[in-house]
């Protein structure tokens, strides 16, 4: 075919049908001396062709020979192209995908050729027909997803469900700073042997996947949770081995991986007749301890009435119906009571106490007042539930919140308290972060030997393959155990920084405030007030309402052992 295009030069222009390729001619023409690429193209669009692959070379040639006064023979400048489509199908099968290249000047793609191309990759699960048809309408698509198989289900992990909803647990339970509710420990819960405590849930399977070629995706099965393995007073029930009874009479207690019964020794009183006690288990005191006296017991420490100046160290919680008496600045019949202390790796619960020295690895608690006393808390200290909730003298420390109705007196008592302080928790999210760093570069080493030997089939025997995927599995479960541990210790560190002292009625002249290098001396008796972190060192605020705190964090988070 032919064309005479009466403006311009001579450009004949000529099309085979057979090779689908445009020619041109030209003949120097003195009205026009030079021409260019512009006058061109819109001379190739005039008579149809503007859809062609264009030749570039071909053209620049041909412009120059021209404006050099020559006449140019016909050269091919352009070509027909057809649409072109690929189907890719991604790694995992779960997905095909179509990227479709419109015609220049050939023959546009139909969905029969789309339908083709899919039947000879294979694919025969979950094709989208509706997509398919849009990409053809259109004439152009862009990895678009044209075929999706059914991605595997993971099963459940395995569960340990306790059947005591009120046995105590036997790890801290860190609550954010802030509005921090009285805990009162109450009263020690018994079983007896035989009682039920705890049933585990297995794993599901999960639901296999079908990928688009129409091959199953095995499901990741759930992960298996067992009972940890010696936990004291309780078994597996004889007729079902996922239902932990207990073996004797006891405390019930939550610990990691199951629940165990703790013995309980019970006295109606502690005292010269009695002596001291060491307890493996739980200690439970009807009535009063004597100065003097000693209570040591792996479990929790039960009080009913007083505890005069004693020393009482216990594994878990410790509760003191009545009050505890201590030593600090006195001496009782002569003697230097001020070494007697109250320790406890959980909480402690007590109605008052007065000059006593008592420690906690996670929060205090007491009633009615807390005068002239030592108090340390790796969490929380509360002072006030239904009775007077003072704070007089002394020092009262916690790491992330410290509650009272007042705290100091009138008469400017020295009252000191100290937030905030965990001087070990910065290296231990660095020291975390480095074990976590350490495995995971050894699990880029396995991942870089699975590939070598995915890509070299029986270059690497089969038993280093699988002793290789069982290592890296073992160590992936590691890492994201230690991310877990590392976010709960960074967690905690940003806890801290928030932390503060909160007085709902009053605060005294002669209150010392310290966090860290900071310390505030309250400078006026004030009505309710908050103090915390402020731009410039701490500040004193308005009581504040910090309920917005208080979502409870993960039972159990790590948290550094304290001195």
């Amino acid at each position: 075919m032919e064309h005479d295009l009466p403006a311009g030069p001579d450009l004949r222009l000529l099309f085979d049908e057979a090779s689908r390729t445009l020619s041109v001619s030209l003949a120097p023409d003195a009205r026009f001396p030079r021409i260019d690429a512009l006058w061109l193209r819109n001379r190739l669009a005039a008579a149809g062709y503007a859809e062609l692959q264009i030749r570039p070379e071909p053209i620049k040639q041909l412009i120059a020979r021209y404006n050099a006064g020559e006449a140019v023979p016909p050269v091919e400048i352009a070509h027909c192209v057809d649409a072109s489509l690929q189907i890719m199908i991604a790694l995992d099968g779960l997905t095909a995908r179509l990227s479709l290249t419109p015609p220049k000047g050939g023959k546009p793609a139909t969905k029969a050729d789309v339908l083709a191309t899919i039947q000879s990759k294979g694919i025969v699960e979950g094709v989208l027909v509706d997509e398919i048809n849009r990409a053809i309408a259109e004439g152009k698509a862009d990895d678009l997803v044209i075929a999706r198989g059914r991605e595997p289900v993971p099963g459940e992990d395995g569960t340990l469900e306790s059947l005591l909803p009120e046995a105590r647990e036997r790890v801290p339970s860190i609550r954010p700073c802030g509005r921090t509710d009285y805990r009162d420990l109450g009263e020690v819960q018994i079983v007896r042997a035989g009682d039920a405590l705890m049933r585990r849930h297995p794993p599901t399977r999960g639901t296999e996947g079908l990928s688009v070629l129409g091959r199953p995706i095995p499901a990741r099965a759930g992960r298996d949770v067992r009972f940890t393995p010696g936990l004291r007073g309780v078994a597996p029930s004889p007729e079902d081995p996922d239902l932990l009874v207990a073996a004797t009479d006891g405390q019930p207690l939550r610990v990691k991986g199951g629940i165990m019964v703790e013995p309980i020794f019970t006295v109606d009183a502690v005292n010269m007749a009695t002596g001291n006690i060491r307890f493996d288990g739980t200690v439970r005191v009807r009535n009063d301890v004597q100065a003097g006296m000693t209570i040591v017991a792996t479990g929790d420490i039960e009080v009913g009435g007083t505890v005069e100046p004693a020393t009482l160290e216990a594994g878990g919680n410790i509760v003191v119906k009545g009050g505890i008496m201590g030593g600090l600045g006195g001496k009782t019949a002569g003697k230097d009571m001020s070494a007697h202390a109250i320790r406890c790796a959980g909480s402690l619960s007590a109605g008052y106490a007065q000059q006593a020295r008592i420690s906690a690895g996670d929060s205090i608690f007491i009633d009615d007042m807390a005068m002239q006393c030592q108090l340390d808390a790796a969490n929380h200290i509360r002072i006030g539930n239904y009775r007077r909730g003072h704070i007089i003298g002394g020092l009262t420390r916690a790491c992330l919140s410290i509650h009272a109705r007042v705290i100091g007196a009138p008469n400017r008592i020295r009252t000191e308290i100290e937030i905030g302080n965990d001087p070990g928790l910065a290296q231990a999210v660095q020291e975390k972060a480095a074990e976590r760093d350490g495995k995971e570069n050894k699990l880029l080493e396995i991942g870089k030997l699975l590939t070598a030997a995915d890509r070299n089939p029986g270059k690497v025997s089969a038993e280093i393959v699988a002793r290789a995927e069982e290592a890296a599995a073992a160590l992936s479960a590691e890492i994201e155990g230690l991310r877990g541990e590392e976010e709960d210790l960074r967690q905690r560190l940003l806890l801290t920084q928030q932390a503060r002292v909160n007085a709902e009625n009053a605060v005294y002249e002669g209150c010392i405030v310290t966090m860290g290098e900071c310390t505030l001396r309250v400078p006026q008796d004030r009505g309710a007030t908050t103090v915390r972190l402020a731009e410039q060192g701490l500040g004193i605020f308005a009581l504040e309402d910090d309920s917005h705190f208080d979502a409870p964090q993960r039972p159990g988070a790590a948290q550094p052992r304290r001195s």
